[in-house]
């Protein structure tokens, strides 16, 4: 069975069209499946709308991405886990192909990503960027997928890290086997991106190569994922 985990902090506005999507995925590729929502101390009508589109509820307060991911897969059942973020839907081609990797003995891995309604410019970025994580073999946050045992190997995701934990995790899971990275796309928002504008984003990145991957261990230095301070 596949578990689909959807992390979310008031994402009221994005939820729905999410588990919509999940839905009629996993029913056009014919496997049986869950949806877990991790509800990480949203204050709007994000617990609602999961019940109301079919999922199940966890309760988290942890504010941050890593352990409400970790959260929800260690409340979920199934022997394959796919980590689907608020804002992206998928679709059925994408999860069969998801399924049929891990079939064939793949750990896990993850897809390229089309952003939904973007400015051509943040577009252009996403496709230069596609080849750069097939060839690296690591996962987008927004789309994840592993099975269960080797997400208990890997760790899950690493907590001490507020950003970047995606790339960690497709690290951790390369050490116990093969990482595929699909064919098939998935479709997420550009919010945040439209949020800070391209010379925000720039700047933010800069600084984070600059410090290193250890800077993102704090809140304050990951403030484009985090614009709350929460």
């Amino acid at each position: 069975m596949i578990s689909f985990v959807v992390p979310a902090y008031n994402e009221e506005k994005y939820l729905a069209p999410t588990l919509a999507s999940i839905h009629a995925a996993a029913k056009g590729a014919g496997e049986p499946y869950e949806i877990v929502v991790a509800n990480d101390a949203s204050t709007d009508a994000t617990a609602r709308i999961a019940e109301e589109g079919g999922a199940r509820v966890v309760t988290v307060h942890k504010r941050q991405i890593a352990g409400t991911r970790n959260a929800g897969a260690r409340a979920s059942t199934g022997d394959m886990i796919i980590f689907v973020d608020a804002d992206t839907q998928v679709n059925a081609p994408l999860v069969a192909e998801a399924v049929a990797a891990l079939r064939a003995g793949a750990v896990g891995g993850g897809a390229p990503v089309r952003l939904d309604l973007a400015p051509w410019w943040i577009n252009a970025i996403m496709w230069a960027l596609i080849p750069v994580f097939r060839i690296a073999k690591l996962a987008a946050g927004c789309f994840v997928y592993c099975t269960r045992e080797a997400f208990e190997k890997a760790g899950g995701f690493d907590e001490e890290y507020f950003a970047a934990e995606e790339i960690f995790f497709s690290q951790a899971l390369k050490r116990h086997g093969r990482f595929v990275t699909l064919r098939s796309f998935v479709t997420s928002s550009a919010r945040k991106l439209e949020t800070h504008g391209f010379g925000h984003f720039v700047w933010l990145s800069l600084k984070a190569g600059v410090r290193g991957p250890s800077s993102l261990k704090k809140r304050s230095n990951a403030e484009f994922w985090y614009p709350d301070k929460r």
